[in-house]
């Protein structure tokens, strides 16, 4: 029989450690965890403002936009790409976003 050292306890104990495999896992996990959030109402006073915003809008514009989209509320920057009066919708980049989901607005060519 071949005689081992022994073990201090700490190295002992670090056997037993929980291990985790997928380091950083846990944290990502919580990074993505969203709140589900009720869409708000406007008023009619804020509904107008948005309204002649969006109008001052045009295509090539970088504009930032916060709007409503499963649950949550999203912001965006890009250049818009496509304004569909008729079908309410505003395309910034390849994202497309209906008019009544827009909360905010924000630009430089876009006044008060």
């Amino acid at each position: 029989m071949t005689d081992r050292p022994k073990m201090s306890r700490e190295e002992r104990a670090k056997q037993f450690m929980p291990f985790a495999a997928l380091k950083g896992y846990q944290e990502a996990l919580r990074k993505k965890e969203k709140i589900v959030m009720p869409k708000m109402e406007l008023s009619e006073d804020y509904k107008e403002t948005l309204d002649r915003r969006l109008r001052q809008v045009r295509k090539n514009d970088i504009i930032t936009v916060v709007y409503f989209s499963r649950n949550e509320y999203l912001k965006k920057t890009g250049m818009v790409s496509r304004i569909d009066e008729t079908a309410r919708i505003l395309c910034i980049v390849n994202t497309k976003i209906i008019f009544d989901d827009i909360y905010e607005i924000s630009s430089e060519n876009i006044s008060d």
